[in-house]
């Protein structure tokens, strides 16, 4: 899961934060139901056909722990740092980077282009020999005129950690709405540290299966030991495979690369879809380069202004919102494994864990489910509502002793294939999170004074999620940001979209992001699921869609019901 912001896009379990399942109010019948349970039938780790990568944090406006944006609270302290726009002035040693062009040749799914794009890893002191070389893809513009392109948009899917060009040939580059895939070019760039832009690695598959399997609630002093060491041994991988790159893969430093791309894609301004981290991602570029704003979509955002610790409490809330949701539909159905009442479904649940905690459930193979991935199974199908089926059948099976289906649901999050190969997914996710804040926990002691909170936000998941953020409490190298506002002044219109009752990034963070920002605009849709564009809503679609094609944001103050 997480460690240090539990989910910037979506996260669980001892690792960092992934990109699983992003969903709305769809039926089990719809397409991306239908693409879930071919992923997961497949068993194939894959989330990149979804809409949406999450690993940050979660809760829903009134939901104890939920992000408080109301005036005084301390959320909006006057005394929290703005983000500093940086020097319109190019500085000459960067110069190289920015005049760049771009050799593209096809690449992946037919229509789609790649190419490499140079940037300093350090931007500080930038020098040839350590540059680093990070993956674009782009389709270009469906329309037959020419005239009538309106540039590039770039996306970016979330995590941190999830492939962006991954999203883009797999989802975004062919399902985003056909208008505005005809006006625009869809570009895609693989943040720095992520899949094919120079990837952090941390540990062998074999480890990190082990690792995966740790047990996430400790009981006594020897699993505390042993779950401190398993974050010790995660980071010192990290170090020795990943070198001095860790220093160098912060939100700050993808925002300038994207600024880069910018310039070699010979556009004025950016223009960008962004989903949960990404929300976090564009709203950085804004409030570095707020003259070069364009259309920015941000959707299901994080608030910039919180510390590690309230992240992952609110984040911890946001799953058991999601849980409840999940338990009242169940509850309706007559075979539901958690029972016809909701209000029991968590005790339910909480003895199912308890069971893998004691003796690992059987999966057919040589792995087992224990608790901490049985716990990872049941909160990657918070993400949306089209994978509920999934975790009534994997949750039936596992009271009956068989631990196969829900180990699916976690080696899905994970990102770990049927041959057992991880991609960099939590090793990216804990390295940017680890960079961005200081630690949430620095110890065990820290962590158990926390619990009674975690459980006051979710008594299902909340001791879990407390140990999870001590993760980033070992973390090799001394995290470079720390809590800010950004207002972005003199900004272009930015659209914030938030989710009521979103799992993975609480709507009040969204109503904290589009309030700080000086041109926010937001935009809400009263529903479930992680994100909301593109995602079933024509309401949010159609707001979305008039404002990256004519400029214009929706009315202040809209919601959207469907």
């Amino acid at each position: 899961m997480d460690s240090s912001r539990l989910l910037r896009t979506s996260g669980t379990a001892i690792a960092a934060a992934a990109l699983l399942i992003s969903g709305c109010a769809l039926g089990s019948g719809s397409p991306r139901a239908t693409a879930a349970a071919r992923a997961y039938d497949a068993g194939d780790g894959r989330s990149s056909a979804f809409p949406g990568f999450e690993s940050f944090g979660a809760g829903a406006a009134g939901v104890p722990g939920a992000a408080d944006t109301s005036p005084g609270s301390p959320y909006r302290r006057g005394d929290t740092p703005a983000l500093t726009p940086l020097p319109t002035a190019l500085p000459p040693a960067l110069r190289r980077y920015y005049a760049q062009k771009l050799s593209w040749h096809p690449c992946g799914t037919s229509g789609f282009e790649c190419a490499t794009l140079k940037a300093p890893l350090d931007y500080d002191h930038p020098r040839d020999a350590d540059d680093l070389k990070l993956a674009v893809s782009r389709r270009k513009a469906t329309g037959a005129d020419h005239a009538k392109r309106l540039g590039s948009l770039m996306v970016n899917p979330g995590g941190p950690g999830g492939s962006a060009v991954g999203y883009l040939q797999h989802y975004a580059g062919l399902g985003y709405p056909a208008a505005v895939r005809a006006h625009y070019d869809m570009v895609a760039m693989d943040p720095r540290g992520v899949a094919g832009s120079e990837p952090v690695t941390c540990l062998s598959d074999t480890e990190m299966d082990r690792y995966t399997e740790v047990d996430q609630t400790p009981d006594d002093a020897a699993e505390t030991a042993e779950l401190v060491d398993a974050y010790t041994k995660f980071a010192d991988g990290c170090a020795s495979r990943s070198g001095k790159l860790l220093g160098h893969v912060s939100t700050i430093e993808a925002a300038r690369d994207m600024d880069v791309l910018r310039a070699a894609l010979d556009d004025d301004k950016l223009t960008y879809v962004g989903a949960s981290y990404g929300t976090f991602l564009g709203a950085t570029y804004a409030g570095l380069f707020p003259s070069r704003v364009g259309r920015l979509v941000l959707d299901g955002a994080l608030d910039p202004a919180l510390g590690s610790e309230q992240v992952n409490r609110d984040q911890t809330a946001g799953f058991q919102t999601a849980f409840a949701s999940f338990a009242e539909d169940c509850a309706r159905r007559k075979d539901c494994p958690l029972g016809p009442s909701p209000d029991r479904a968590g005790d339910r649940l909480s003895e199912l864990f308890e069971k893998a905690d004691a003796a690992p459930l059987a999966t057919g193979k040589s792995r087992k489910l224990t608790e901490s991935l049985a716990t990872t199974g049941v909160i990657s199908a918070m993400y949306d509502e089209a994978a509920w089926g999934l975790l009534r059948n994997a949750l039936k099976a596992a009271f009956q002793g068989d631990g196969g289906p829900l180990l699916k649901l976690s080696d899905a999050y994970y990102e770990r294939d049927g041959h057992g190969s991880y991609q960099n997914l939590m090793y990216a996710n804990a390295a940017v999170n680890c960079l961005d804040l200081p630690p949430a926990f620095r110890s065990p002691s820290e962590v158990r004074e926390a619990i009674p909170a975690f459980r006051k936000a979710s008594p299902v998941f909340g001791t879990a999620l407390a140990w999870t953020a001590l993760s980033c409490g070992y973390w090799p190298v001394p995290a470079t940001g720390t809590p800010h506002r950004i207002p972005a002044a003199g900004a272009a219109p930015i659209l914030v979209v938030g989710t009521t009752r979103d799992p993975a990034t609480p709507y009040g963070w969204a109503r904290s992001l589009a309030s700080q920002l000086s041109s926010g605009r937001l935009l809400t849709y009263e529903g479930d699921g992680h994100t909301a564009y593109t995602r079933g809503s024509t309401c949010i679609d159609k707001a979305v869609n008039a404002y990256l094609l004519t400029s214009t944001p929706p009315p202040a103050g809209q919601r959207c019901s469907n």
